[in-house]
């Protein structure tokens, strides 16, 4: 027994290779295993700080991203702190003060004593500063020939005013027949003091003209030129307005009523309305400053000559040369045109039955918003100008509130976001590309996305401004009126508030990527602060270009 125990001993004190000779071989695996982990776990540590460090980066580029955009929102405001109109930088101005203060006080004469007749008057002034014609539909008594009249005392220019029967024959318009000519065998008129000769007219009833008056009328309002007997004579006429009691019946009378480029629906007074009215004509609010005291026939109309300072009257060179000068001056941008062709679709495809849009009067339409845009003080027309359409497009008085409601509609939705959204995808793949090949400098790229930044900024300031302000745009727009302009305004802020957010958004994407590309960030980096955009990115490349991040084509 003690013999075994010092054999078991012994052998406790030899090396466990001795009792097993395998145990070398175990032994080289153990060590050779601890090895192994003691340099992934170092590698290990190593990729850990590596994250780190790629994550502190990320936070870093972020922080300075939300600086940069605050720096740009601040920078903004205060550049736009100095002009008020809501219009944005783009916007030139026109240096034609004397002409819109001449403007603004002619509108609050012809205002003068009427109550809610408010966008009628602005209306015709407008279509007098485009050489144009107003037709205004309604039934009697609601102060349509009152306001021809008044626009005639305005410019003291020649008046000419006719009632049309259907049995009204061209004598009582054009003048008669001169029998002095006619024993010299000539068909002469006589035309002092008829419509040839009128700067301002306005003829009631003018669809009850028959088709012995029409040819000569249609020539007079759109070509200015009047046939008498041998000779084709220009007529100073500046605008007709154009009065009925209902819309025209007959196909004979379309297109003297596509002559009519501006259409008004003239309503009642409303309740509201109705006291103001007759506490003026009572003698209870009478404003002797802008009218002198006398009466008229039309409606017990307290009216007389207007009262207005000679250096701010309006004159006939102003109607005859505002339309040329604006036309030379204001520019008509691309998303503005593509707004009046997609309300034509809207209107001719749309609408059930389909209302019918002409060429001619699409092009006048322009020419219109031009000419409003000018008077504003304004070297471009805007989307808001587009407004004036509800008035300019329409066939019957029911489709105005269509026009109105799509143009609501669409004019905060600023489709031209959607282009920047791509074209700032455009540059995030191009930067992508050049940091994994250097195939195109960072610097174009950054040069792009700064000019990108700056168009964001500037339409943010723009949106802010209405926002804040109010809406100037609206609300100092010389053709709205005082309430249609805060309804307007009331309609748009809330959908202006969302553009304001996507735009907000886009600017702050844009930021992102500036600084980034400023860093000379690699394309983990990128893909990690805008994911989105890196999403988008793998979704619409090649397939060939497609990899994992961060990896190199395999070489063979």
């Amino acid at each position: 027994m003690a013999h075994l125990q010092g054999l078991q001993c012994a052998v406790g004190k030899l090396h466990p290779a001795v009792i097993n000779p395998h145990c070398w071989f175990r032994h080289d695996a153990l060590r050779s295993t601890r090895q192994r982990c003691v340099s992934a776990a170092a590698g290990f540590d190593g990729g850990m700080d590596s994250e780190r460090a790629s994550n502190r980066q990320m936070q870093e580029l972020k922080e300075r991203a939300k600086q940069h955009l605050a720096q740009i929102i601040a920078d903004q405001a205060a550049a736009g702190s100095g002009s008020s109109n809501g219009y944005g930088s783009s916007m030139g101005i026109v240096n034609n003060q004397q002409l819109k203060t001449k403007l603004e006080q002619a509108v609050r004469a012809l205002q003068t004593g009427l109550v809610e007749r408010d966008t009628e008057v602005r209306l015709l002034l407008l279509a007098a500063m485009c050489r144009e014609h107003i037709l205004m539909i309604g039934p009697p008594g609601t102060a349509k020939s009152e306001i021809g009249r008044r626009l005639s005392q305005l410019i003291q220019g020649t008046y000419f005013e006719r009632l049309l029967t259907r049995f009204s024959v061209p004598e009582e318009l054009f003048g008669p027949l001169s029998m002095r000519a006619l024993e010299e065998d000539k068909y002469i008129r006589q035309t002092r003091g008829y419509l040839p000769e009128a700067q301002v007219a306005f003829i009631d009833e003018i669809f009850k003209a028959n088709s012995a008056i029409l040819n000569t009328l249609l020539t007079i309002l759109n070509e200015r030129l009047f046939d008498n007997g041998s000779q084709r004579v220009k007529v100073p006429l500046v605008t007709l307005v154009g009065a009925s009691n209902e819309l025209p019946e007959s196909e004979e009378l379309d297109a003297l009523y596509d002559r009519f480029l501006i259409r008004k629906e003239v309503k009642q007074v409303t309740v509201g309305g109705l006291t103001q009215m007759l506490d003026y004509y009572a003698g209870n609010s009478y404003d002797e400053e802008s009218y002198g005291p006398s009466s008229s026939n039309d409606g017990g109309s307290r009216t007389g000559e207007m009262q207005i300072d000679p250096a701010a009257r309006l004159t006939l060179d102003d109607f005859q040369q505002t339309r040329t000068a604006a036309l030379q001056a204001v520019r008509v941008p691309q998303h503005v045109i593509q707004l009046l062709a997609d309300l034509r679709g809207y209107l001719q495809e749309k609408v059930e039955p389909p209302v019918y849009v002409s060429d001619r009067r699409l092009v006048k339409a322009v020419a219109l918003m031009q000419v409003a845009a000018f008077c504003d003080g304004r070297d471009m027309v805007t989307e808001y100008d587009c407004l004036l359409l509800e008035h300019i497009l329409w066939q019957r008085p029911e489709h105005a509130p269509k026009i109105a409601d799509w143009l609501l509609s669409h004019l905060a939705v600023d489709d031209g976001m959607k282009q920047v959204r791509y074209l700032l995808q455009g540059l995030f793949a191009r930067a992508c590309r050049a940091l994994g090949s250097a195939a195109e400098p960072l610097e174009t790229i950054l040069g792009e996305v700064q000019q990108l930044r700056r168009l964001l900024a500037a339409k943010l300031g723009q949106i802010s401004t209405n926002l804040e302000g109010g809406f100037p745009v609206v609300r100092d727009n010389l053709w709205l009126g005082h309430d249609e302009g805060q309804a307007i305004a009331a309609a748009l802020v809330p959908k202006l508030q969302k553009t304001q957010a996507a735009v907000e958004q886009l600017l702050f994407e844009a930021a992102t990527l500036e600084v980034a590309l400023e860093a000379n960030s690699n394309a983990v980096t990128l893909a990690n602060l805008m994911p989105k955009f890196w999403a988008d990115f793998i979704r619409n490349s090649p397939m060939e270009e497609v990899k994992p991040i961060g990896t190199t084509p395999l070489r063979i």
